[in-house]
């Protein structure tokens, strides 16, 4: 069995190979090739007693898919909690509190024919470079072909994958604009990536800059709160979000302006909306302004069974609603190939992970 580091993955893993993967992964989940449990996150219900307001949290999730061959089972051990910048926004926040001031996150493969365990992965990288993947999977089908100009709220470790990701379906971007609420952290970003990209990226002061005259709108935070107001939105722009409620927050970075205004509206899973009880996609439902059936996976868009942009000036909306199981087994499944062929990471011996009972 082999076990892999962020760094090991990191060196063989790119964003073609990324996509690759998870798009084959979504169309199979879509047409029976593919199995995947919901996120579920578990709340040990005191606080910790040295961060008020923070608490152990146990997060999984599990899926697979027959081009992979693999059974994914994911796993974090958290701190997690709610903290407020000096700006006022609130975002979620995971604190380093394992040895070292480390974080604990593993994905564990296991052989859908053989059954054994086949690897341990480390997930933060995958998680990084899974989100900004599926991100622009959904650009790629709901956005409009000739977008030059993109905003995008965020300027963390997500933003940068949803960037690079951006420019990958999308090279006829021109210019991007930046906001974060920490003015030096959107300023570092736009000049960092100017120079990395050759692209016109720029930080701008106020939310409304990054949303008006822009073709493609992607959020990449934490936020607790809506990023932008909807009414700010263009005919024919393409919004992306990766914050929902997850069953234990209501934190959402798309308001109802944003989904009301919406003429399509695509999901990464439909299930997870009602696991999570995702109120802000279910907004214009409940509203009477579009039926739940109208709401549509991202799997159904790349197997051609559901529709996508029906004009120019339509407002699209994807929501990158949740991560899943299936999402690990694919990308992991890719990264190990890839690992192997170089010889990275450890090998251990698979019998130690092997009974000679069941119980």
């Amino acid at each position: 069995m082999r076990i892999l580091s962020n760094s090991d993955i990191e060196q063989v893993l790119t964003v073609d190979e990324t996509m690759s993967a998870l798009e084959t992964a979504y169309r199979e989940l879509s047409c029976g090739r593919g199995a995947n449990r919901p996120r579920n996150h578990t709340y040990f219900p005191l606080e910790d007693t040295r961060h008020k307001g923070f608490r152990f949290r146990f997060k999984s999730q599990e899926g697979g898919n027959i081009s992979s061959g693999v059974w994914a089972l994911r796993i974090t051990s958290d701190l997690a909690g709610v903290e407020t910048l000096p700006s006022g926004v609130r975002r979620r926040r995971l604190i380093p509190a394992a040895p070292g001031g480390t974080y604990v996150g593993l994905v564990t493969l296991y052989s859908l024919t053989t059954l054994e365990p086949l690897a341990i992965l480390h997930d933060s990288f995958i998680q990084k470079m899974r989100v900004g993947a599926t991100s622009a999977l959904g650009i790629r089908e709901l956005s409009n072909p000739d977008a030059t100009v993109a905003g995008m709220f965020g300027s963390g470790w997500q933003a940068e994958a949803h960037l690079e990701c951006l420019l990958k379906v999308r090279p006829g971007i021109e210019e991007v604009r930046i906001y974060s609420p920490t003015a030096e952290h959107r300023e570092e970003f736009a000049r960092v990536w100017s120079d990395r990209t050759g692209r016109k990226v720029i930080a701008v002061d106020q939310p409304r800059d990054a949303v008006v005259g822009c073709h493609i709108v992607t959020c990449a935070t934490a936020a607790m709160e809506p990023c932008f107001d909807g009414a700010w939105l263009d005919p024919g722009t393409h919004v992306t979000a990766i914050t929902s409620p997850d069953g234990t927050a209501t934190r959402r970075e798309l308001d109802d302006a944003t989904f009301d205004r919406a003429a399509r509206i695509t999901v990464l899973s439909r299930e997870q909306v009602h696991h999570d009880k995702q109120t802000d996609i279910l907004g214009p439902v409940e509203r009477g302004l579009m039926a739940w059936d109208d709401i549509r996976e991202l799997g159904d868009l790349l197997l051609g069974v559901s529709p996508g942009r029906g004009s120019r000036d339509d407002i699209t909306v994807f929501a990158n609603n949740t991560g899943m199981g299936v999402q690990f087994a694919a990308v992991c499944a890719r990264a190990l190939a890839l690992a192997e062929a170089c010889d990275l990471g450890q090998v251990v011996p698979t019998s130690w992970f092997l009974e000679t009972t069941s119980p």
